[in-house]
């Protein structure tokens, strides 16, 4: 089975030397692989620059679709309610970071926030 993609943010520096920055919404989900780790096994986690174009993110989602985190859905799952489809690939993506918890968590047996 194909694996699930998911890009995440690099931590970077501003050029005016103020910084380093990182991406509050990556280190959500960072926070979510730390407590379920066999899930960062199970997909593919590419780490992009924070300057765009984002040409990996391109690739599968087109221009239009560059933020970060954002979850590329393998071929052929179901796909959830509040994905997206990319309308210059027509892949599937979540772009959410509670979202892409959510979804890995149900999709992986792994934890969920508390209700």
């Amino acid at each position: 089975m194909a694996k699930h993609t998911l890009f995440m943010l690099n931590p970077w520096f501003e050029e005016d030397g103020q910084g380093p920055y990182y991406c509050p919404d990556c280190g959500v989900v960072e926070g979510f692989l730390a407590y379920s780790p066999a899930i960062r096994n199970a997909i593919e986690i590419i780490s992009v620059d924070f300057v765009r174009p984002r040409n990996e993110i391109v690739k599968h989602l087109g221009l239009e679709n560059q933020d970060s985190p954002v979850l590329v859905l393998a071929e052929g799952v179901q796909v959830p309610e509040g994905a997206r489809q990319s309308l210059s690939t027509g892949k599937n993506f979540i772009d959410d970071a509670i979202q892409i918890c959510n979804f890995l968590g149900e999709a992986y047996n792994g934890v969920k926030p508390h209700p």
